[in-house]
């Protein structure tokens, strides 16, 4: 009987009807708040090991001789841009399906736990090694510096687990689409399924990387590995990684912030077709990550700088539309004359805050990115704190405030709580603090930089080098940075848990814009993700294959494996 009445579509309103109505279930509550946990736990340890580096760096602290700069900075770089991203991003998208599709199927929660655990026990096989100071490899992973086996296998682990997610949540898509034919996916679940799609192309790459190259060269099975090849892989992932996150804070930026100010979202085609775009361009441009390494045909650089340029497109798409959003609902609210509409935005809300803030971090963080994809400019800062300036732009603000803001609505609505005036002030200044310390930090590393600091090294004079010494002052601007960013991550720490366990109980809306009146009615091509999957596999052929021909047929001397701490 219950397939004859879903045939009709009448179960499917009323679970959609209902689900809204009442909140997020239990057990997909439980799903994403397991998500989550794991995410500002990790966000937590992250930013103590954050600070010991900021410390260490400003020339303040000397690490104990049980614990090295590198050990230290391997961890913090897995717990934050391993960890606490990838966690929070499942958990809010995973949330968002149950709240888009009705419900989360029992096999998908089946498989969003057999991903959790297959994710925790190849994290704890990664961190063993990293203990025992048998992995300091300094968060990225490849050649010619080898870790112990173990930590391989757990990110193999990690990989594998990321896969059975993705599984997940294209069934739940799929048996949506057949029970809702000729619809338009919602918004929020289409932007999961790029996601989703962009992390099982990135992660093919890394998976071939280690399970194929880097685990039988570390085990001795091989004597030799060939770095070109190796690095190659690497990039075609942790390129692709830093614009999933980026998506992951789009998707909020375009549907839940209109919301909360009272707005509604631009245009639902233009939306569409940002993440079509990102989807089809984003794996290819991993070769403008290695600009300075030799042994690659400078054309094909160009090609992937191009690709990576290609980017900004959809992002100064993103940036008119959301203005746009803000501007019209500013003048709504009595906004009047060129910009009484931007003093009438919710400034004393945290949800609308921590996003609006991140999206503004996003200019200078695009603006950097384009001088690292700029060949001559690239040769000046590649090897520089200015990387690392760069890194806590794009990660720290753009996306990791969007997950702040993200979680002080999306933690009372899983938890079936609500938050408090005076929870939505400890935000406030939690946000005014994290900014103030990243923009300190930030600022401070792209100077130095500049002046010619080296990133990926801990605190040395130099024998007093006189150039060396010059950079001290900037470097304890960081290590300042780095404790005020450990003062907001205990804040906001706090307020995720007390929002999960001790805040009133109530219900909080799961906030989705609708579109604009009056919208261009959105085409349907939009829904061909088969071709635009097709057009992405296409994209990063021409991209890769050649080259990576090259590399394999003429290959240089291969590798041994490097210890250099």
């Amino acid at each position: 009987m219950e397939t004859v009445i879903q045939k009709t579509g009448t179960v499917n309103t009323f679970k959609e009807k209902t689900n809204k109505v009442l909140g997020i279930s239990l057990e997909d509550a439980k799903i994403t708040k397991s998500y989550l946990s794991v995410a500002f736990i990790a966000l937590l340890l992250g930013g103590l090991l954050g600070l010991l580096q900021g410390l260490n760096r400003a020339g303040l602290l000397e690490l104990p001789t049980w614990l090295n700069y590198y050990q230290v900075l391997t961890a913090h770089g897995l717990l934050l841009v391993v960890v606490l991203s990838a966690f929070f991003t499942i958990g809010y998208f995973y949330a968002g399906l149950s709240h888009d599709l009705g419900g989360l199927l029992p096999k998908v929660r089946k498989l969003a736990w057999g991903g959790f655990w297959t994710k925790i026990v190849g994290l704890v096989l990664v961190v063993i090694p990293v203990l025992m100071n048998k992995a300091s490899v300094m968060y990225t992973f490849y050649p010619p510096i080898a870790a112990h086996p173990v930590f391989y296998f757990g990110l193999a682990l990690v990989v594998v687990g990321n896969w059975i997610l993705a599984v997940g949540a294209f069934i739940q898509v799929a048996n949506w689409r057949k029970k809702n034919p000729g619809k338009h996916l919602p918004i929020l679940s289409f932007f999961a399924t790029g996601v989703f799609v962009l992390l099982v192309g990135a992660t093919l790459f890394v998976a071939v990387e280690v399970l194929f190259m880097i685990i039988p060269w570390t085990l001795g099975w091989v004597d030799t590995i060939n770095v070109m090849v190796a690095r190659t892989l690497f990039w075609a992932f942790g390129h692709t990684a830093v614009n999933i996150w980026y998506l992951t804070a789009v998707s909020a930026w375009y549907v839940i912030v209109p919301k909360i100010i009272g707005g509604k979202r631009w245009s639902d085609l233009l939306t569409r077709v940002v993440v079509i775009a990102l989807v089809i361009m984003n794996i290819t441009g991993g070769f403008h990550h290695q600009i300075i390494d030799p042994g690659i045909n400078p054309a094909v650089k160009f090609l992937h700088v191009f690709m990576s340029l290609a980017i900004g497109f959809p992002s100064l798409m993103t940036a008119y539309a959301m203005f746009a959003v803000f501007e019209r609902t500013g003048r709504k609210k009595g906004g009047k004359g060129a910009l009484g509409w931007f003093k009438k935005l919710p400034w004393g809300d945290v949800r609308f805050l921590s996003p609006f803030i991140a999206m503004a971090a996003f200019i200078p963080a695009g603006a950097g990115g384009i001088v690292q994809s700029t060949n001559q400019l690239d040769q000046v800062v590649h090897n520089t704190m200015w990387i690392v300036g760069h890194f806590h732009l794009t990660l720290g603000m753009s996306v990791v405030m969007t997950f702040f803001g993200i979680s002080y609505w999306l933690v009372p609505y899983i938890s079936k709580r609500v938050l408090t005036p005076g929870m939505n002030r400890v935000g406030i200044v939690q946000t005014i603090i994290w900014t103030i310390g990243m923009i300190l930090m930030s600022i401070s590393m792209h100077w130095v930089g500049l002046l010619g600091s080296p990133r990926r090294t801990s605190f040395s004079t130099y024998f007093d080098n006189p150039t060396a010494l010059g950079w001290n002052p900037l470097l304890m601007v960081v290590g300042i940075g780095a404790t005020l960013l450990l003062i907001a991550v205990i804040i906001q720490v706090y307020a995720v848990f007390n929002l999960m366990f001790f805040a009133p109980k109530g219900e909080t809306e799961f906030p989705v814009a609708e579109e604009e009146d009056n919208a261009t009615k959105t085409p349907f091509w939009t829904e061909r993700w088969g071709l635009w999957v097709v057009l992405m596999v296409l994209v990063i052929a021409m991209a890769y294959v050649l080259p990576l021909t090259e590399m394999i047929v003429n290959a240089p001397p291969g590798s041994p494996p490097y210890q250099t701490w």
